[in-house]
């Protein structure tokens, strides 16, 4: 039975219930915070958390200088550029996982679903074999993440039946096209030079973050946080049906086109800079959810700050657990299963409603 007008704008208007701004995002703000002070301070250099603060207050500020010369580069120079890193690719990757499970109404879609992943991925993949160095691998990934979107928009505005089914059938095909194309290159590469980077690559790392990358990442993964999160009121009414998002003057169609060639933008931003990491934007999504509801205005920017953390907890561990450092989206993957499949276990109907 379809809601009145009223309802709906009711509905879709009102602001969300006051715990989750004053209890939810700025709680995961500080969890965000005490995350970061860890991941500066654990590895094979242990740095004092206080140290770490004073050093970072006496960037911007006059502080006494009470660290060394090898606390300074390992917190500044190494550390760093991982931790904002991590934050970025986190967040783009659970913010987009989470801008896509509203637009498809599905909580089992993640931006691998549209073929992006698979895109980038190939697009890094030939840049290594070129060796074409690093900008040139982060542009690849851009240029073939976006062509996978444009082909899967593409089959989804030609083909008839539902759009919303088109899109996740023709990512589906996109992604397999390109895993193939992947799986060619990786077989032609040179076994030698060439085919053990793909692969580290393939498994997702961030061991060779710098300034430069993080500034590469963060420009397309900002830019698209930044339309997903102004269009983040618009999933509540997209999520009403299309005929009702109509009447309340919501354009479904543009809007979907904004959220998944934004979604593109970070995937293939968060790919070219770091490689595969699987599971972020399938994962997250979930706990943002349980953790402040359903109501996509405070989810999306739940799920950003959530995954941030979530990958900078995760990639902290790949440095520290072992001497040889473990590629991120093994640990992703071997974390992800079996929490995905305890919420499922545990949650069951409220993963998606709020029953």
């Amino acid at each position: 039975m379809t809601a009145s007008a009223p309802e709906l704008t009711k509905d879709a208007g009102t602001a969300p219930p006051a715990r989750t701004w004053t209890r939810g995002l700025p709680l995961l703000g500080a969890v965000c915070l005490l995350v970061a002070l860890g991941a500066l301070t654990a590895g094979r250099y242990m740095v004092p958390p206080n140290e770490i603060v004073r050093m970072l207050v006496g960037q911007i500020a006059p502080v006494e200088r009470t660290w060394t010369a090898t606390e300074r580069t390992v917190v500044l120079d190494v550390r760093l550029p991982r931790l904002v890193l991590s934050m970025l690719v986190g967040g783009g990757l659970a913010l987009g996982g989470a801008a896509l499970q509203g637009v498809f109404r599905n909580p089992l879609v993640s931006p691998d679903v549209i073929g992006v992943s698979s895109g980038a991925s190939f697009g890094g993949v030939l840049a290594l074999v070129l060796g074409l160095g690093s900008l040139g691998l982060v542009s690849s990934a851009f240029v073939f993440g976006l062509a996978a979107l444009a082909v899967v928009l593409l089959i989804g505005r030609l083909a008839g039946g539902s759009p919303l089914l088109m899109i996740v059938l023709g990512g589906t095909v996109t992604g397999a096209f390109f895993s193939a194309l992947v799986s060619f290159t990786t077989y032609v590469a040179d076994p030698y030079s060439e085919l053990p980077s793909i692969v580290f690559w393939l498994l997702g790392s961030l061991s060779t973050a710098d300034y430069g990358k993080a500034a590469v990442a963060a420009v397309p993964i900002l830019s698209g946080a930044v339309v997903v999160l102004v269009l983040r009121w618009r999933l509540n009414v997209l999520s009403l049906g299309d005929e009702d998002a109509r009447a309340l003057g919501v354009p479904p169609r543009a809007t979907r086109a904004w959220l998944l060639v934004s979604v593109a933008l970070m995937t293939a931003g968060a790919v070219a800079v770091s490689g595969l990491i699987g599971w972020v934007g399938l994962v997250v999504p979930h706990l943002a959810r349980l953790w402040v509801g359903t109501d996509h205005r405070v989810q999306l920017p739940a799920a950003f700050l959530i995954g941030g953390a979530y990958l900078t907890l995760v990639d902290t561990l790949s440095r520290t657990l072992t001497e040889a450092e473990m590629p991120l989206g093994v640990l992703t993957a071997v974390i992800g299963v079996p929490f995905f499949l305890a919420l499922l276990a545990r949650s069951r109907n409220r993963l998606w409603t709020n029953e």
